[in-house]
């Protein structure tokens, strides 16, 4: 008989286990609540900066708000040209994805397009126009704005009312702890001069990174609206649906 004890091996018994997958699943609560979180861009709004089917992560700590943290973490203010994901004002479970275009005290005013802000013009390369300028009352509150005389389609009550409170001089003044925020692409986006401001505490955070982008799904039956035959679809052509120019990509 052999004298020499065999290796003492340990298997992890179910306790173990529940606790590993217990502290896994804390720390992604955690990462998806404090520190990044997915976000899939959903219209036309912020072409060509952001697409339909890019999916991004968000920054969740750069715009910070709470103050035990800003002793830990470097946040810094929204600033004027910041990409920020935030609570849609009108309907908060609605994320959106806009530009920031006035901070807090800011004077806005666009002529034929052309914004101002503090009467001085804008240098936007970013910004993309996809229909003519012309005379109706629709283009008009769309490209002079802001326009008390022309309340058009789509347009927030809550907000007319309230825009007629903030204009002096044919400029709208941003209030303190808002923002005046508008899509890249100025003909289709519904922003900041349809249904007004976003409060501070709605600011999600900051697009970060695109990590995937997708071109429009094309299922076989053209139909179908089945979202498991449209994941289907997604899987079986990955190589061909996805954006390869586009992925991995750092957003600004």
């Amino acid at each position: 008989m052999n004298g020499a004890s065999a290796p003492y091996q340990h298997t992890a018994g179910w306790p173990e286990s529940l606790q590993w997958f217990l502290g896994i699943i804390t720390i992604a609560i955690f990462i998806v609540t404090f520190i990044v979180q997915a976000f899939q861009i959903p219209s036309e709004s912020m072409e060509n900066t952001l697409l339909i089917g890019d999916y991004l992560l968000v920054d969740k700590l750069h715009f910070g708000k709470d103050s035990l943290w800003q002793q830990v973490v470097p946040y810094r203010r929204v600033k004027q040209g910041d990409i920020v994901v935030f609570h849609y004002p009108v309907d908060p479970r609605m994320h959106f994805v806009k530009r920031v275009i006035g901070v807090p005290g800011d004077h806005i005013r666009l002529v034929n397009r052309r914004v101002f802000v503090n009467g001085i013009p804008l240098a936007e390369p970013y910004v993309q126009y996809s229909r003519p300028h012309t005379s109706d009352a629709e283009s008009m509150f769309r490209d002079d704005f802001p326009r008390l005389d022309l309340p058009v389609t789509g347009l927030n009550g809550n907000w007319w009312l309230e825009m007629k409170k903030l204009v002096e001089d044919n400029q709208l003044i941003v209030p303190e702890g808002n923002y005046f925020v508008m899509g890249d692409n100025r003909d289709d986006s519904s922003d900041s001069r349809y249904w007004g401001f976003v409060p501070q505490e709605n600011i999600v955070g900051r697009p970060l990174l695109i990590y995937w982008s997708m071109r429009t799904q094309e299922p076989a039956d053209p139909a179908s609206s089945d979202k498991l035959a449209r994941f289907v679809y997604a899987m079986s052509h990955l190589m061909q649906i996805t954006r390869w120019d586009r992925t991995l990509r750092l957003v600004n």
